[in-house]
């Protein structure tokens, strides 16, 4: 898969998207025929990444508006619909572009299924644009911070083509500099529970024949230390007003230990992933996923019987400890975000 090819697809009835769970070992494509379908592959992570998420219900609310409204069904129809949406823009609660694409494509429900798809269409198409924009933003961004030598970065969870429509956020500006010779290393962190780092940003990376190592979260610290990060590039699931960033968990600990060392922490994110009628991060709904996801991998259980977890998907990375946040719009400091 190119880095510019879109992730998923209407293929005239349904959905079609590659199935994230089985990567990197197995290449297999999801076809999501009902809105349950789609539920069910956010909720799982078959489908993952907040754009991606938000792109996805908003295609769930085609499908739904196919099933629901024909001619003469009128207000009976669209409240089916509206019932649809409101079950898909709860299916993760923390990344705020799901709510936002459902929202988005309901506008046009009025006007019929065709209008509600051809609106999702328009998004797919939106988001790889924006990407692109936001990746050479991202670009400048990094050199400026990290002039003139090539570098060694490292990232947190997935931000790359499987995360978004196509291109990427923190890792689309990551291959963008590898092409351009400005790449030594990336270290990538395993992500842990789900291994997003070294499952999917591991795959894109190898895909892409950038060098990189995987990186067990709790070394990365020590790699900053050690003097093996220049710049740390993530991505977002939700940002305040205030410029406070809900991001996979682990990216908090990430952004004391690059301040600590005085190592620029830089965020990529579109302007969907913004929240603005949160005022900082105490009011962002966290996500605390099944405990299974910790006390068990593949289906082995690595802990005893009874053990509880905690196991929140993401954690707030509080403005200041920001660099810089990067979005189609351009670089923002904390100092200069505002509601």
């Amino acid at each position: 898969m190119h880095s510019d090819q879109p992730s998923l697809r209407w293929d005239g009835e349904a959905i079609v998207t590659l199935d994230q769970r089985a990567l990197p070992h197995e290449r297999r494509l999801l076809r999501l025929t009902t809105v349950d379908d789609v539920i069910t592959a956010i909720t799982t992570l078959a489908v993952r990444g907040a754009p991606s998420i938000g792109l996805a219900g908003a295609l769930g609310v085609v499908l739904s508006a196919y099933a629901h409204c024909s001619p003469g069904t009128g207000d009976t129809g669209w409240e089916a619909v509206r019932a649809d949406a409101r079950r898909l823009a709860s299916a993760r609660p923390t990344a705020v572009n799901l709510a936002w694409a459902v929202d988005r494509v309901l506008t046009k429900l009025t006007d019929g299924p065709d209008a509600v798809l051809a609106e999702a269409t328009v998004m797919i198409d939106e988001d790889r644009s924006v990407n692109r924009q936001m990746v050479d933003h991202a670009v400048r961004a990094v050199l400026d911070r990290c002039p003139r030598r090539s570098l060694r970065i490292l990232t947190h969870c997935n931000t790359g083509r499987l995360a978004t429509a196509a291109v990427g956020t923190a890792l689309g500006t990551i291959l963008a500099l590898a092409e351009a010779g400005k790449v030594t290393e990336v270290l990538v962190d395993e992500t842990r529970p789900l291994l997003q780092g070294a499952r999917l940003t591991a795959w894109e990376l190898a895909e892409a024949d950038v060098p990189h190592r995987v990186c067990v979260d709790s070394a990365a610290a020590a790699a900053m230390s050690q003097g093996l990060v220049d710049c740390v590039l993530v991505g977002a699931d939700r940002i305040t007003a205030r410029g406070d960033v809900a991001n996979k968990i682990g990216t908090y600990a990430l952004a004391i230990a690059a301040a600590h060392h005085g190592i620029p922490f830089i965020v990529v994110a579109p302007e969907s992933s913004w929240d603005r009628s949160l005022a900082d991060g105490r009011d962002i709904v966290i996500e605390e996923r099944d405990a299974d996801e910790v006390t068990s991998y593949g289906g082995i259980r690595t802990t005893p019987l009874g053990t509880r977890a905690y196991n929140p998907a993401f954690d707030v990375t509080p403005a200041s400890l920001i660099s810089a946040i990067v979005s189609e719009h351009g670089v923002h400091s904390p100092s200069e975000v505002t509601a």
